[in-house]
């Protein structure tokens, strides 16, 4: 049986409060190293190979995404909101403490999405969630769709774009927060923004990364 049965209690357990270094009005449950996390959750657990814990940390496509609507409330004031592979919720967290009417949290993770809950909680918002791939879904009842740091990897990207296609082709807002991975469409996107976004050095290649913030279009 597995250790792990309340995926909320071991993440209080195994993270610190602590506020977003490019979003200091957002605190965030967090970890202090990301490869003593995965290899405790995979011992705990029992079983190897899983997702890394991609919720346990402020990533600089997300951190850009939040200070961008953070500066930017009217973008989101009054709309429903998708936070796509929502990770620890920032985005989401940052789109209700900026005005949305409301956010939908979606992950394949259900670390992410107990993450995302405890996350919300402590800034005081209400999120509503959701488990799963949606990406061959019917199209969320959404009016703008917030993706961090989705494209790291030809398979998620592959999987995806033809999804983002869909939102836009129906007249949803897409933005993208992104510090460069390997394949981002860059043609596929307008910049908005761009910040010098501190990460965990650990994690990238370095301390401060170059993020963007862009709107996804049409080919």
């Amino acid at each position: 049986m597995p250790i792990i049965d309340d995926p909320t209690d071991f993440i209080r357990r195994e993270t610190r409060i602590r506020p977003v270094p490019h979003a200091e009005e957002i605190s965030l449950h967090v970890a202090d190293e990301a490869m003593e996390l995965w290899q405790k959750t995979e011992d705990e657990l029992g079983e190897l190979g899983l997702a890394p814990p991609f919720w346990a940390f402020a990533w600089a496509g997300g951190q850009g995404l939040a200070r961008y609507v953070l500066d930017n409330p009217s973008l989101v004031a009054g709309k429903r909101v998708l936070d796509f592979a929502c990770g620890s919720g920032l985005v989401g967290i940052a789109a209700m403490m900026s005005g949305a009417r409301s956010c939908h949290a979606v992950d394949i993770d259900s670390f992410a999405l107990a993450a995302t809950e405890l996350n919300a909680e402590l800034n005081g918002v209400e999120l509503s969630f959701e488990i799963g791939d949606i990406t061959a879904f019917p199209l969320p009842a959404a009016q703008i769709v917030f993706c961090g740091d989705v494209f790291y990897d030809k398979q998620m990207t592959d999987r995806i774009l033809p999804f983002l296609d869909r939102l836009v082709d129906a007249g949803i807002d897409v933005l993208v927060g992104d510090p460069g991975r390997s394949y981002v469409p860059i043609d596929r996107l307008e910049e908005l923004a761009a910040y010098r976004v501190p990460v965990v050095g650990a994690l990238e290649d370095s301390e401060i990364k170059k993020t963007r913030v862009f709107r996804f279009g049409k080919n």
